[in-house]
């Protein structure tokens, strides 16, 4: 089982197994991993296992979280990878099989709507009138609702963070550009994102971006949490409740 040990000056002070709960990290005793440092927040980060793949996610800490020396919102966590919070590093081991997702096996009464992460489509309409067949309560706020957003993690932009509400998003320095790079020899169009019924797709345009460390040739789906780099800047793709 895959697991995470915390560390303080390059000494193991806890190990844990990462299983199909949810790991949360901070300074308050009741974590799973408790981190005595005044710079961490008491519910600091959280660690869980979704589509197979490990995540961490910054529950809006006052301090930040950092993978590998680079503050996320969300990220996918690979083998190795170093966590950084406060003064403490988590050493992530995913050498592990990842665990089965428990199953109760009891039927739920209703779609969970604040789990979607589509604004609006045809699914979404169908599980909004299915849960009120059902008799649950549709008071649907929008605040709820999962919406695509881009935040700079490193280099020069106009912004510091994007919210994709347009089917194409364009990366560079011209006029038509939504994240608008700043520099002398920056791209017009570094790279874009277009908007498809299953999702965002990342493609590349005079430059070739990277998502999670891996150059892409061409149009690739973005997942919650990936981190994207092209033309000397990083950002991280979020969807944000």
């Amino acid at each position: 089982m895959p697991k995470l040990s915390l560390m303080f000056d390059n000494k193991i002070m806890k190990e844990i197994p990462v299983g199909s709960r949810p790991i949360t990290i901070g300074r308050s005793p009741d974590n799973d991993l408790p981190v005595d440092n005044l710079a961490v927040s008491n519910y600091h980060a959280k660690i869980y296992f979704e589509a197979g793949r490990m995540v961490i996610e910054d529950l809006d800490s006052l301090n930040g979280t950092f993978v590998n020396d680079l503050r996320v919102e969300r990220a996918t966590l690979h083998d190795g990878d170093n966590i950084h919070i406060g003064k403490h590093k988590i050493k992530v081991d995913t050498s592990g099989d990842a665990p089965v997702p428990w199953d109760s096996g009891r039927k739920t009464a209703a779609p969970r709507i604040d789990e979607t992460m589509v604004l609006d489509t045809k699914e979404r309409r169908q599980m909004l009138q299915q849960a009120a067949a059902m008799g649950e309560s549709m008071q649907f706020a929008s605040a709820r609702m999962k919406v695509p957003t881009l935040v700079v993690l490193s280099g020069q932009t106009d912004q510091k963070e994007y919210v994709l509400t347009n089917k194409l998003t364009v990366i560079g320095k011209s006029a038509m550009a939504t994240v608008r790079l700043k520099g002398w020899f920056k791209p017009q169009m570094a790279a874009q994102i277009n908007q498809r019924d299953d999702g965002y797709y990342l493609g590349p345009g005079d430059k070739t971006p990277n998502i999670n460390g891996t150059p892409i040739a061409g149009p690739v789906r973005l997942n919650d949490g990936d981190l994207v780099e092209v033309s000397g800047v990083r950002l991280n793709f979020v969807f944000r409740g």
